[in-house]
Parts: structure tokens; C-alpha cells; sequence
């Protein structure tokens, strides 16, 4: 009885706590951070994406300890072997651990989605933002120039520029990038076309402020959470596109154990080994999927008006 009494008073202060205006800024943007907080913990497939992104980040930076062998090491005396307890995930047809080679895959991953997120989002804002801003004439070629791109499809525009570049791992993720501002320009110039007009923004230019300070002062920040939430939710387009520029041969070349070329690479063996597609496979459907997961929880915390 005495502990739910105690039990009582602190969860009553911690309502109250949420509930009360803000007195600070300092105590609005705590109640926004428990609130989001709250709000994400309470979506269990979120959290979930969320902890397999995290087990993606540390197999990634401790992958020469978790690794059980060299990923490049070749032995051909071991080709195409099971499954077993001394190659977990099998060996293929050079004799190289896929388990090893899977572990090390998750840093190619996430280096090209890194790569990719801060190529995209920054020019997608920016590009967005300013031509929202200034209208007229500006918006229309930015905003044509963008049509073009959108106009096809992204993985036939992806082939393009890689055919362009050359296949390689880096000229993969330039292809990817180039393929995927425009959507992030058209959400910012939607954003930045709302608020353009509001009373804070005329109080800005009444105060003197100039064109580029409203636009990284008061415009980008409001349309960050909205680009945030697209750029994660494509995280998971820019690990399949990668995986199938890798598939085509077109992306990272041997020996890097890349996802999607070791899923290329076993297709000739696919019948009678399996396991060489199924790892990488599985590989590519569990971390898409939970990058789309945290996405979702993401949306619901920083942008709950696009539910």
C-alpha cells in the first residue's frame, strides 16, 4: 500500500511535469524529447528496427573480432561446404567463410548508406528550400530541372549514371545520390512553401534579416524533421539499389564482400548450395526491413501530421 502511495505523487509530478507550460526553452525541449521518447519506446516494431540497426552499427565496428574468418582468405579445398560448426553460415565457391564475408558486408552498407544520406539530404534542402523561398523564376527551373529527374524511373536513372561513371563502389553511391536529392528538393519546397508566408517570417525580413539567414535560420530548421523522416525511410530503397547495382556487377567489384554481388555470385550455385544466397539475402531483407521500422516510429515522433 506504502508503495503505491510513493508511486503515486511521482508519476502525478511527471504528468504534471508534460502537462504544464513551459516556463524556459530549456523545459519546452525537455518535454518535446520525453514526449518523442515516450511516443517511440511505445511502438514496439520501431524498437525493434531500432535495436537491429544498432546490432548492424556494432557488427560493423567490431567486425575483425566478431568475424571467425578472414573474409578474403581463399581455400578451395573448402568450396561450397555446408553449413557447420566450423563455417556457420558455409563457405562458397572459393572456400571463403560467408559468415565472415556477411560480417563484413555490414560496413559496406553502411558505408554507402552514410555516404548517400549525407550527400543527399543537405542538397536536397538546400536546393528545396531555396527555390520555395524565392519563387518565381527560381522555382521554375530548379523546379523543372527536378521533374526531369523524377521523370524516370530510379533504378533505370541509377544504371545510367553508373553506366556513365563505371562500375565501383563509390561511383555506385555518386549514382544513388544523384538519383535521390530531387525527392528530398520536392518535400522541402513543399515545406518551405507553407511557412514562406507566416508572421515570423515577415517579422524576420521587418528586422532586417537577410534572404540566407531566414532561409538556414528559420526555414531549414522546420523542414529538417520532415527531410530526417524521408531520408530513413530511404534508407532501406538505397541498401536494395545498392545490393542490385552489386547484383548487376555494377557496384562494389570482388573481392569486397558486398551483399548484393555475394548474392550474384551464388546464383550459379543456388540449386545445390543454397546457402549462398540465402545469407545475403536474409542479410539485406532483415536490414531494409528495419531501417523501414525505425522510419515509421521516427515519423510518428518528428512528424505526426503525415500519419
Amino acid at each position: 500500500m506504502s508503495a503505491q502511495a510513493s508511486q503515486g505523487p511521482a508519476k502525478r509530478k511527471k504528468v504534471a511535469f508534460l502537462d504544464r507550460e513551459a516556463t524556459s526553452v530549456t523545459e519546452a525541449f525537455l518535454q518535446r524529447l520525453l514526449v518523442g521518447i515516450h511516443t517511440f519506446l511505445s511502438n514496439g516494431l520501431a524498437v525493434a528496427g531500432l535495436t537491429i540497426i544498432l546490432l548492424l552499427i556494432a557488427v560493423a565496428a567490431f567486425a575483425p573480432w566478431m568475424a571467425t574468418h578472414d573474409p578474403n582468405l581463399q581455400n578451395l579445398s573448402m568450396a561450397l561446404k555446408p553449413p557447420s560448426s566450423a563455417n556457420w553460415f558455409g563457405t562458397d565457391e572459393y572456400g571463403r567463410d560467408i559468415f565472415s564475408r556477411i560480417v563484413y558486408g555490414s560496413r559496406v552498407t553502411l558505408y554507402i548508406v552514410t555516404l548517400v544520406t549525407i550527400t543527399v539530404g543537405p542538397i536536397g534542402l538546400i536546393v528545396g528550400t531555396v527555390s520555395g523561398y524565392f519563387g518565381g523564376m527560381v522555382d521554375m527551373i530548379v523546379m523543372r530541372i527536378t521533374d526531369l529527374f523524377l521523370a524516370f524511373p530510379g533504378l533505370i536513372l541509377t544504371l545510367t549514371f553508373v553506366a556513365i561513371l563505371g562500375p565501383g563502389l563509390e561511383q555506385a553511391v555518386l549514382a544513388i545520390a544523384l538519383t535521390g536529392w530531387p525527392a528530398i528538393a520536392r518535400l522541402a519546397r513543399a515545406e518551405t512553401m507553407t511557412i514562406r508566408s507566416s508572421d515570423y517570417i515577415a517579422a524576420a525580413r521587418l528586422q532586417g534579416a537577410s534572404s540566407l539567414r531566414i532561409i538556414f535560420g528559420s526555414i531549414i530548421p522546420v523542414c529538417l524533421s520532415s527531410v530526417i523522416v524521408r531520408l530513413t525511410l530511404g534508407m532501406a530503397s538505397v541498401i536494395l539499389t545498392a545490393a542490385g547495382l552489386g547484383f548487376l556487377g555494377l557496384g562494389a567489384q570482388p573481392p569486397t564482400p558486398e551483399w548484393g554481388a555475394m548474392t550474384s555470385a551464388g546464383r550459379e550455385y543456388m540449386l545445390d548450395s543454397w546457402w549462398l544466397v540465402t545469407a545475403p539475402g536474409v542479410a539485406i531483407m532483415v536490414v531494409s526491413l528495419a531501417f523501414n521500422l525505425f522510419g515509421d516510429g521516427l515519423r510518428d515522433v518528428l512528424d505526426p501530421k503525415s500519419k
